[in-house]
């Protein structure tokens, strides 16, 4: 959901919540993986605007919520008083040994150093304790992003490159950091999921809502050309019955704490 690694934040919870609901309600499908049970102790890492931790809470477990975004935070806040939301780094984590389960959606691909926050994941678990998540893996969005690098590349700007904010790891190399970490890996899974965006503008509100890092230092005459000429090449390929629908390729793991 909420990115969570940052020096300044980006995030509008506003927009993110009007444009972009698709990520909290397709995070439906992974709390039927997480198959949260009543009194259990669960964090969602990276909850956003707190819409999955507050139907984690109907289960009748104990939610804890974190995110780096203080915006997310603050609207998170807002809408759900009654669950505890804080501001925190996936890197940095102080738990110990405190949860059933830390669930994530949307999430770790925003995380460069994985390994760091695979540590803090397992340190904040509780011994048999799982972890579930969702994220985006390898060949994730790629049509959108390789566009972007090519049309950086044409205006001679190749150091935007060095923006790219992702991480988008092979199902192999995450279950392998998994396992280095500790965790007995259970469940992995390597997805398409093709992803409508709301609108007609729905590829436009994706590249400013998500990937703002890459045009940082780019003048807003240049920013308005890229994408423009990003959308024109790009729609014979992902405008599809009068939408725009992004190439999502996602991970799906559970991990248990041995």
């Amino acid at each position: 959901m909420g990115k969570m690694q940052a020096t300044n934040d980006h995030w509008n919870a506003n927009l993110y919540d009007i444009k972009h609901a698709f990520i909290s309600q397709y995070g439906n499908h992974l709390v039927e993986l997480l198959a949260p049970q009543k009194g259990e102790r669960i964090l969602d890492l990276g909850c956003g605007t707190g819409d999955l931790a507050n139907k984690l809470l109907k289960s009748e477990c104990e939610i804890i919520g974190v995110d780096q975004s203080p915006n997310m935070i603050q609207q998170a806040k807002e809408k759900y008083p009654h669950i505890d939301f804080s501001v925190q780094d996936a890197t940095n984590l102080s738990y110990q040994n405190e949860f059933d389960a830390v669930f994530s959606n949307a999430v770790l691909h925003w995380i460069k150093e994985p390994s760091a926050a695979l540590h803090c994941i397992f340190h904040s678990l509780k011994q048999g304790g799982r972890f579930v998540a969702e994220f985006g893996g390898k060949g994730n969005v790629q049509t959108i992003t390789n566009e972007i690098m090519r049309q950086f590349a044409s205006l001679g700007m190749t150091e935007q490159a060095e923006k790219f904010p992702w991480y988008y790891p092979s199902i192999g190399e995450y279950s392998a950091l998994m396992e280095e970490t500790g965790f007995r890996v259970t469940f992995a899974q390597h997805i398409d999921r093709p992803t409508p965006l709301d609108g007609e503008n729905g590829l436009r509100n994706w590249i400013e809502m998500f990937g703002g890092t890459m045009f940082e230092g780019v003048t807003k005459e240049t920013r308005e050309i890229i994408i423009t000429k990003v959308e024109q090449h790009l729609k014979e390929h992902l405008y599809i019955d009068g939408q725009w629908v992004a190439d999502y390729k996602r991970i799906r793991v559970i991990g248990v704490k041995e």
